[in-house]
């Protein structure tokens, strides 16, 4: 069974150019800090990345998983799934980017579902960590560019 968990948060900035800042999926390690390394594995007929391969820190240890991206809806959003990775089974989710008040108001969603259990104390610990990440990492980048 997987975990879901959706969080939402203004960033003082247009959802164009937060959409820009998630979609610059190669730029990640700049601001990401659990990422240590992008590779883009494939790329879609605009040359946007499409299947891209992370390293990342993970539970104490690097992990690598490789998602692809889905362009479809954007840039109102952007979305991924899992194709493949070492310690997950899923890993799908999206960026949702509408116009707020002051900025934008960004939603994440996120999908999780671990090879391995573990204990739910951290589990939600590493829920809260990828959230934060996710959000404020984000909304610091986006910001930081205006």
């Amino acid at each position: 069974m997987s975990d879901q968990t959706t969080e939402t948060i203004l960033v003082g900035s247009s959802p164009s150019s937060v959409y820009e800042v998630a979609a610059d999926i190669e730029r990640y390690p700049e601001w990401v800090a659990d990422i240590k390394q992008v590779t883009v594995d494939e790329r879609d007929g605009l040359g946007r990345p499409l299947l891209v391969t992370f390293r990342t820190a993970a539970f104490g240890r690097s992990t690598t998983y490789q998602l692809r991206y889905d362009y479809e809806k954007a840039p109102g959003e952007l979305s991924w799934v899992l194709t493949e990775g070492d310690l997950t089974t899923v890993l799908d989710g999206s960026y949702a980017f509408a116009i707020a008040p002051g900025g934008t108001e960004v939603t994440y969603h996120l999908e999780a579902q671990l090879k391995v259990p573990i204990p739910g104390f951290v589990k939600s610990r590493a829920q809260g960590r990828i959230q934060a990440t996710a959000l404020r990492e984000l909304k610091a980048r986006a910001e930081s560019l205006r």
